[in-house]
């Protein structure tokens, strides 16, 4: 069953265009990473797949909803968390979870008892009354994953997760997202830079490049198609080995988010 699709998608910014009619499905429950170098289409994407910018052609379904026209619906199927760290610093965690739960009107009783569920699930009960600024990036990730949980989505976004942070602390928050994917059947759909964890975690792969998808398979499958030895060289041969400028952070997104939601 696809749970993610686009047909045709396009996003123009006045004369550049920034996503060029690209199409390409994620099934219920997989894990699917979405890479491309800097600046490829990737966030934008991202942000026509969640509600934060509208295509200039083609379509969406996300769970089976339109982001143009059912916003809130498709809202409701997702969680995401962001590149950079999108947590409130001067509230605790008990807090952030609490203001989220609110934001996505979760009855008070449904929304207590799910955060003192998701802080067991990433090990921050003892921290719960502790104010974020204290935490460690790993901390603030585990955090953070927990809080795209509350509201039991279909699908959870990751822009990055593990964007710097050390190799113990990517292993553990792939654990927790592992467990998430199989234990409540959450389709995950991440983007990240590091091609090793992209071979290791992902079930199939789509590769952006220059606003178009230029390839789409599994991991295997892309290095037997270019015949390489890594995810890392099939990479490299797909979209070339020239640097690309950076792309916009994740506390853009959450600011952009608050601001939609509010509508």
């Amino acid at each position: 069953m696809k749970i993610i699709e686009a047909r045709g998608l396009v996003k123009k910014f006045d004369d550049i265009t920034a996503v060029d009619h690209i199409s390409f499905h994620v099934n219920k429950g997989e894990i699917f990473a979405f890479l491309g170098p800097n600046g490829a289409g990737k966030t934008t994407t991202i942000k026509m797949f969640t509600t934060l910018l509208q295509p200039t052609d083609g379509t969406i379904r996300i769970n089976g909803f339109d982001p143009t026209t059912q916003p809130h619906d498709v809202r409701r199927s997702f969680g995401i968390i962001f590149q950079d760290p999108s947590t409130d610093d001067d509230l605790t965690a008990y807090e952030n979870l609490e203001f989220h739960g609110v934001l996505y009107d979760i009855p008070k009783d449904t929304r207590r008892e799910r955060i003192n569920e998701l802080l067991k699930i990433v090990e921050l009960e003892s921290r719960r009354n502790d104010l974020v600024k204290e935490f460690s990036g790993g901390m603030k990730r585990r955090l953070e994953i927990a809080r795209g949980l509350l509201h039991h989505p279909t699908i959870i976004f990751l822009d990055e997760p593990t964007l710097g942070l050390d190799p113990q602390t990517r292993n553990h928050l792939w654990d927790y997202i592992k467990s998430m994917n199989q234990k409540e059947g959450v389709t995950v759909f991440f983007s990240t830079h590091y091609m090793e964890e992209a071979d290791r975690m992902a079930d199939r792969i789509a590769i952006i490049d220059h606003g178009t998808i230029v390839a789409d398979g599994t991991p295997k499958e892309l290095k037997d198609q270019t015949s390489s030895h890594s995810l890392e060289e099939a990479f490299l041969a797909l979209t070339g080995k020239d640097m690309r400028e950076e792309s916009a952070t994740g506390i853009d997104h959450l600011r952009n988010m608050r601001r939609v939601w509010k509508k």
